[in-house]
């Protein structure tokens, strides 16, 4: 069975830094995209960050320049660097993957995490 469990979140204060980690586990055959999503209170989820196999990224307008979305392929392993936060970004932060779960599967199998959450508050 494929999980992502997501770690990193908590209560920073505005201007701090947080970096969240989401690390995808059991039968993988491949991992495309992996992403980053957030739902505030009464908002609906939004796209973060993404980041291909590649590497090529992806960025929400409202993070760039603050946020960074990285990966390492050999632990299936997705971070988010988010500095300069800002009370606006308190939400709660999913990770997303789409995998190929054996070789000449031509589904991509769409997971989430749980979520994180992150609350920017002085």
């Amino acid at each position: 069975q494929v999980q992502l469990v997501e770690s990193g979140g908590g209560l920073v204060q505005p201007g701090g830094s947080l970096r969240l980690a989401c690390a995808a586990s059991g039968s993988i055959f491949s991992i495309n995209t992996m992403a980053w999503y957030r739902q505030a209170p009464g908002k609906q989820r939004e796209l973060v960050a993404g980041i291909t196999k590649g590497g090529s990224t992806n960025y929400a307008d409202s993070v760039k320049d603050r946020f960074t979305i990285s990966r390492d392929n050999a632990k299936n392993t997705v971070y988010l660097q988010m500095n300069s936060l800002k009370p606006e970004d308190t939400a709660v932060y999913y990770c997303n993957a789409g995998m190929r779960l054996y070789w000449g599967d031509r589904i991509e199998h769409v997971y989430w995490g749980q979520g994180t959450q992150v609350t920017v508050s002085s």
